[in-house]
């Protein structure tokens, strides 16, 4: 199926702790014809998170209901649990003319791709391994050992940026807010090749670091949360 793309998709995918789904939803609350796609998952709802607001939650035979009857347009199994964005989000947003803002990862990226060939796909840097770290330790929800998983997938996601059409910082969350909606709305562009070799290769060997920092406290297969 190949489905409607009257009002394109946005794909905002990141390493975890980047900044991404506070980018969409800034978006979403701001000037401009976007609208959140709410992913279904198989994980369990955070303090504060609202079912069909922030995902729809359900369990893993739901889910996979879900993909035999061909209800999502993309799925991916993302640090043990199911995530995938739902067909009627995109078709709801092409017959409203908006721009549904889709928060996924580089596997779900890809599907998109092939299913919408005019997707915008974006990708979102953090500034540095540093603040990234920081960012990561104040969410307080995942103990050592998910964050240690959380960063192996990063490592790998960090060698896809160069099939996403835009690529930009999240240094200062306004500031990156108004690039998204600038690259969107009127084909700005994100960084240069360039700079964004540079920068990715930086965080490479950040994590690099402090993988290797954290697997001496939790060994390999730990689940440390």
């Amino acid at each position: 199926m190949v489905l409607d793309d009257r009002a394109r998709p946005v794909v905002l995918a990141a390493p975890s702790g980047a900044g991404k789904t506070t980018i969409a939803r800034r978006l979403v609350e701001g000037p401009g014809p976007f609208v959140f796609s709410v992913s279904a998952t198989t994980r369990a709802p955070r303090p504060g998170e609202r079912d069909g607001v922030d995902y729809v939650f359900t369990d893993e035979d739901g889910f996979k209901e879900m993909v035999r009857v061909g209800e999502l347009a993309e799925w991916a199994r993302v640090h043990g649990r199911l995530y995938g964005t739902p067909i009627r989000n995109l078709d709801d947003a092409a017959a409203g003319g908006r721009y549904p803002l889709l928060d996924i990862d580089v596997q779900g990226a890809r599907q998109i791709r092939d299913r919408v060939p005019n997707a915008l796909l974006l990708f979102v840097l953090p500034p540095s391994v540093d603040v990234w770290m920081e960012r990561l330790h104040g969410r307080g929800t995942e103990g050592p050992g998910e964050r240690a998983r959380r960063l192996r997938s990063a490592a790998r996601e960090l060698d896809d940026v160069t099939a996403f059409d835009v690529v930009v910082v999240n240094d200062d969350l306004d500031d990156a807010v108004a690039r998204v909606r600038d690259v969107v709305l009127h084909g700005h562009p994100g960084l240069g090749a360039e700079e964004t070799e540079e920068r990715v290769a930086a965080l490479k060997r950040g994590v690099a670091r402090a993988l290797e920092e954290m697997e001496t406290a939790v060994p390999e297969g730990s689940g440390g949360d």
